[in-house]
C-alpha cells in the first residue's frame, strides 16, 4: 500500500523556521532505520532545512518529528504534497513503494533523493527516471558507498589516465551474517529473516548488496558493463528449508564474469557466507600502465597503487584520499546549483538493468549482452 492509500493526513504543526529564502527545504518520507541517518545527515548540512516527515504510521511519525526537531508531519503522502512547503522529498520508504512515492514527488515537483535500489527491476527504474528527466527534476539515489574517500580518488587517478587503459578487474562484497552472529542471529531476527525470503520482498544477495558492488565497479573503473554471466546459490540453511513463515529460497551467493565496454574483462562476487569478512568491499582495477586496490565498509576506505618503477617488483604504496562530500551533500549542492549530483536516477536504472540480467543469466546459463533487456 501506497502512502497516498493510507487515510487520515495529520494537520501540518506550526513551525519556527520554515527554511529561509534559496534553502532547499526538505521533507523526509518514511520514518524507519535510516530515516534517523538522513534526519541526523541533512539536519547538519548549513544550506537546507528538514521542515516536514510523512509516514503511514502516524504515532511513529509524531515521535521521529519530535526527536529530530521537525515541524511538521503528515501520514498521508497526498496531504504532505498538498501542503507543499518544501523542495525536495527525501524518500526512505520500504522498496517496494520507491516507485509510486517517487512518482507523486515528481509530478508535484519536487527533487527527489530516492534510497537504494531505486526500484525492484528495471522497468520501474527507467519509468522513474524518464519521468524525473522530463520534469525538469534533480534526482539522486542514495548508493552510500560513493561516500567513501578511496573510490572518488581512484576515480580521479583513472580519469587522468594514471593506470592507462584498464585491462582486468576484480570486485568483491563480502558478508559473514549468516556464519557469525555480529549483527544477531538470523534465525530468530525479522530483520535477517525476511533478507533470505523471495515471498517477503528479498532477491537475495544480489538484490540486497549486488547494487552496491555493481556501482563500485562501474563508478571506479569508469566503464559499463557490455555483458556478464552470473551464477545464484542458494544453500540449505534450516530443516524443511524454512523458518516459520519465512521460506529460505533467496540467492546467498553470487558470482559473475563480465565484459566492460572496452573490452576489459573482469570478476564480481558476493556473499553472505564470507567467513571472516563483516562487511567488506574489495576492488582492484589492472591497467596497462599500473594499477589501484580500493577497500571500504561502511564507515572506513583504503587506496593503494603500484605505478611506474613499482610494477616491476609489484609494490604496492598507500595514497592520501582526500575526504569527499557525502551523497546527502552532493544532494543538497545539486539544489542549490540546480545542475543534477551523481548517482543519478539514470545510473541507478543501469545498475538495476545489469541487476534484472544476472538472473537471467542464471536460469539460461549463459553470458548476455546488456541489450538484451528492454530499454538497453
Amino acid at each position: 500500500m501506497t502512502l497516498a492509500d493510507e487515510p487520515g493526513s495529520m494537520d501540518a504543526a506550526a513551525g519556527d523556521d520554515m527554511g529561509a529564502p534559496g534553502i532547499p527545504r526538505l521533507l523526509i518520507l518514511g520514518t524507519g532505520g535510516i530515516a534517523h541517518r538522513h534526519a541526523e545527515h541533512f539536519g547538519a548540512i548549513p544550506g537546507c532545512a528538514v521542515v516536514a516527515a510523512c509516514d503511514v504510521n502516524a504515532e511513529r511519525v509524531k515521535a521521529f518529528g519530535a526527536m529530530h526537531h521537525i515541524p511538521n508531519v503528515f501520514d498521508d503522502l497526498d496531504a504532505a504534497l498538498a501542503w507543499g512547503e518544501f523542495d525536495a522529498v527525501i524518500n526512505a520508504t520500504p522498496d517496494p513503494v520507491h516507485k509510486a512515492t517517487t512518482l507523486a514527488a515528481i509530478a508535484a515537483g519536487k527533487a527527489v533523493f530516492c534510497e537504494k535500489p531505486l526500484a525492484l527491476d528495471h522497468a520501474d527504474a527507467l519509468a522513474m527516471t524518464e519521468a524525473a528527466e522530463a520534469a525538469g527534476v534533480v534526482n539522486m539515489v542514495n548508493l552510500t558507498y560513493r561516500n567513501a574517500s578511496a573510490i572518488q580518488m581512484a576515480r580521479r587517478m583513472v580519469d587522468a589516465g594514471e593506470i592507462g587503459a584498464v585491462r582486468h578487474v576484480e570486485a568483491s562484497y563480502l558478508q559473514s551474517w549468516l556464519t557469525g552472529r555480529h549483527w544477531g542471529d538470523w534465525r530468530q531476527d525479522e530483520r535477517w529473516l525476511w533478507r533470505l525470503s523471495s515471498a517477503h520482498g528479498s532477491k537475495g544477495v544480489l538484490g540486497d548488496i549486488g547494487i552496491h558492488i555493481l556501482d563500485f565497479a562501474t563508478f571506479g573503473t569508469g566503464l559499463e558493463v557490455a555483458a556478464l554471466q552470473a551464477r545464484l546459490k542458494t544453500f540449505d540453511k534450516a530443516a524443511g528449508g524454512a523458518i516459520g513463515a519465512y521460506r529460505l529460497d533467496a540467492n546467498d551467493s553470487c558470482a559473475m564474469t563480465v565484459e566492460f565496454a572496452n573490452g576489459a574483462l573482469g570478476v564480481i562476487h558476493m556473499s553472505r557466507f564470507a567467513t571472516g569478512y563483516a562487511n567488506d568491499l574489495h576492488l582492484t582495477i589492472h591497467g596497462e600502465m599500473g594499477a589501484l586496490k580500493i577497500w571500504s565498509n561502511t564507515t572506513e576506505s583504503t587506496l593503494s597503487a603500484c605505478l611506474g618503477a613499482d610494477i616491476e617488483t609489484q609494490t604496492w604504496r598507500p595514497i592520501e584520499c582526500p575526504p569527499t562530500p557525502r551523497n546527502a551533500d552532493r544532494f543538497v549542492i545539486a539544489l542549490l546549483s540546480g545542475i543534477n549530483g551523481e548517482p543519478s536516477f539514470r545510473h541507478a536504472s543501469e545498475v538495476q538493468k545489469l541487476l534484472d540480467l544476472c538472473f537471467v543469466s542464471d536460469a539460461e546459463r549463459r553470458m548476455l549482452p546488456v541489450g538484451t533487456l528492454s530499454g538497453g
